[in-house]
């Protein structure tokens, strides 16, 4: 079971809210799909995203995927040692392979919580 503390896209994104801050990575299962990471580009603090919009891109030896925001609101900081370790979103995605921190100003309606994305992780395998 995924950690129950964060809220989850259907893309495979997952965010933690804490005073209003919503900290944002992917799941071990979007890395585990992913497979061979070898590049990860994401916005500089101070920029602004938008729910269900993409922010950055990640990429694997087999593809590009968008990176989809579960929030909306102004990007506090970047994990900037995340592009040159991308191992550690395969030994740590929940805590050290966090992506960005967000005030958040809106969050997607289309989040679900641990449960449901099992759910949705059940439908797909």
């Amino acid at each position: 079971m995924r950690p129950d503390d964060r809220r989850y896209l259907k893309s495979h994104e997952w965010c933690k809210i804490e005073d209003g801050v919503a900290t944002i990575g992917i799941t071990d299962y979007a890395v585990a799909n992913l497979s061979d990471l070898v590049f990860l580009d994401l916005p500089q603090p101070g920029t602004s995203i938008s729910h269900s919009e993409p922010f950055g891109e990640i990429e694997s030896v087999k593809a590009v995927s968008d990176l989809y925001s579960p929030v909306s609101g102004e990007i506090l900081e970047a994990n900037q040692e995340l592009p040159d370790d991308l191992d550690t979103l395969k030994t740590d995605p929940w805590a050290q392979g966090w992506m960005l921190k967000v005030k958040v100003s809106e969050e997607s309606g289309d989040l679900l919580d641990a449960a449901a994305y099992e759910k949705l992780l059940e439908s797909e395998g």
